[in-house]
């Protein structure tokens, strides 16, 4: 622009208002147009963001529902192995129950066997040996040795065969049997007799019994009372006729 033209324009703004106004008006268009243009870009730009903003929202919702998925998976998966976990303990429950239904059948028949044994050992013949033994198999079971077997046993021990009225190898068990003390004299010798078979079973087999026995039939007071001490000292458990019979009675 030549500059009498800028005077004659500047001229026309200083001295002409019409055309004053009609410059500031579009000068203020113009303006207003380049900030249109500006908004629009920005409005552009903004709707640019917004489109991936929602994208971000839809994989966030996408995933979470994947997520839930999983979770429900998850659920279902432990909701059935609870179920088997019950199913489980329900039959372990119903299988204990069996073994302690069989366990009391098997004491019933044991108890039956073993009292028909007593009811019949008059018409057989069966000695109190015998007695003894079946209530010393009894006790076995009951410690917890349901296969042992209680027997006569013969050991030589220094040059001597000795016999063993009740003998069982395990658990090792070792008892003497006889019929009737009398006096202070014969516990003191039936409790040194059976300490002498302690003995020879220690010899042969190296180790001590896991119970011994002394069964006798009959015993007087004072005999009674004497092979109680002794037992007790020497640790023999002692049995009574009585505890016998009252054990193998129905």
């Amino acid at each position: 622009m030549s500059l009498d033209l800028k005077k004659e324009f500047l001229r026309l703004l200083e001295e002409d208002e019409e055309f004053r106004y009609a410059v500031a008006g579009r000068i203020g268009i113009l303006e207003i147009l380049k900030r249109m243009d500006a908004l629009e870009e920005r409005m552009d730009r903004l709707w640019e963001n917004q489109n991936k903003l929602w994208e971000e929202v839809r994989y966030l919702r996408e995933g979470q529902n994947r997520l839930w998925e999983s979770l429900n998976r998850l659920w279902e998966s432990v909701k059935r192995l609870e179920e088997n976990q019950n199913r489980l303990w329900e039959n372990i429950t119903k299988l204990w129950e069996e073994v302690k239904a069989l366990r009391e059948e098997y004491r019933k028949l044991r108890n039956y066997v073993v009292a028909g044994f007593s009811d019949l050992r008059s018409a057989l013949g069966v000695t109190f040996e015998m007695q003894a033994a079946s209530y010393l198999q009894l006790v076995l079971e009951q410690m917890g040795y349901g296969l042992a077997r209680v027997e006569r046993k013969f050991l030589v021990h220094d040059g001597d065969v000795i016999e063993i009225n009740l003998f069982c190898e395990e658990p090792l068990v070792v008892g003497e049997v006889t019929l009737t003390v009398r006096s202070e004299e014969e516990a003191v010798r039936e409790v040194s007799k059976l300490l002498k078979r302690i003995e020879a079973v220690v010899s042969r087999y190296g180790r001590r019994p896991v119970l011994s026995v002394l069964s006798v039939a009959r015993a007087t007071p004072e005999a009674a009372q004497k092979l109680r001490s002794e037992a007790e000292k020497h640790g023999i458990r002692l049995i009574l006729g009585a505890e016998i019979e009252e054990a193998l009675r129905i």
